[in-house]
């Protein structure tokens, strides 16, 4: 069986920074607030007349660049959004066309924050399917044109950008141990209203903002998050200790640091940026990757746990020997 090795991680982040400072000017709310319950100093705000699907072209062409890929041996684009430049049809189409490839396929997928690693897992069954290649698979959003700006439970939260990795087939016997090495996904829809937004095309015919009751999904998310990476190391056969970078969705600093400790990771291992970032949904988890590689902490050979949950609630885990 064809094994997916993810080759090289690009991202991209629009050039408007919001910090708290600015934060307060707007809503009731302060820098110190923001810092103590999650960690946010700033994020990233795309410009008027900047959509997801630019953000992830950029992000996308980075990562193709790190690969020394071209765009035409793509044949799989897998992008996860909650925020797509339209209903339909899907943005993964128009960054196809964008990017000049005409073959494979192109869609989207919508697992909010858990986003990246569904779409991760996504290519991971194509590609060792023998269904694709060589695939895109990219998080990006824009998140601030679904905020609430008077809510500031949620609008201090939330910020734009993307990111994206190339992954291509290993035949058996080919660079042994490297690529994908477990994957595991969850959902509950029994907690949908507690992170959602409040309109649709179907039900408002609205695009609506997000609403969510924080405390609840504190309350599950280091207990789902520990619950799932615990099934994937056990699934490859590795112990946490054995981890070199824990890559985690980056929702809320306290949920990052409760995690890590309970599965005794020390913060050298621990790719945080939610203090430059905030949540990003899920563009989260590349858009840190590509921290990692730039800073050195992601090599050959790293083994890398990644892992999210989102609204839904839905949430995975991905390891894999970069």
């Amino acid at each position: 069986m064809q094994r997916s090795v993810i080759r090289s991680v690009g991202s991209y982040l629009p050039q408007r920074i919001l910090t708290n400072a600015e934060l307060a000017t707007m809503v009731d709310t302060s820098d110190e607030w923001i810092v103590e319950r999650t960690g946010i100093c700033q994020r990233h705000i795309a410009a008027e007349g900047e959509f997801t699907s630019h953000l992830a072209v950029k992000a996308a062409q980075a990562a193709l660049d790190n690969a020394g890929i071209a765009a035409s041996e793509i044949d799989l684009i897998v992008l996860a959004t909650s925020t797509p430049d339209q209903t339909f049809p899907a943005t993964a189409a128009t960054v196809q066309a964008e990017l000049g490839i005409t073959q494979g396929a192109a869609f989207d997928i919508q697992a909010v924050c858990s986003g990246f690693v569904y779409a991760l897992t996504i290519a991971d069954n194509f590609i060792k399917s023998g269904s694709a290649s060589n695939a895109l698979v990219i998080g990006a959003e824009t998140f601030s044109r679904i905020l609430d700006w008077n809510d500031r439970g949620t609008c201090v939260l939330f910020g734009d950008g993307a990111g994206a990795v190339v992954v291509t087939a290993a035949q058996p016997g080919d660079e042994p141990g490297r690529g994908v090495l477990a994957t595991r996904l969850r959902s509950d829809g029994r907690y949908r209203d507690k992170l959602y937004v409040d309109g649709g095309p179907s039900s408002t015919q609205t695009v609506g903002h997000l609403r969510m009751e924080g405390r609840e999904v504190f309350k599950h998310a280091v207990t789902n998050i520990s619950d799932v990476m615990g099934e994937t190391l056990v699934q490859a056969g590795y112990e946490a200790s054995q981890i070199d970078l824990f890559v985690p969705h980056q929702a809320n600093r306290r949920i990052l640091d409760g995690t890590a400790r309970k599965f005794g990771l020390s913060t050298d291992k621990v790719v945080i940026t939610v203090d430059q970032h905030g949540n990003t949904s899920a563009a989260s988890i590349p858009l840190a990757l590509d921290v990692a590689r730039r800073d050195g902490r992601l090599h050959d050979g790293s083994l890398v746990l990644m892992e999210a949950m989102g609204g839904g609630f839905t949430w995975g885990a991905v390891l894999a020997r970069w």
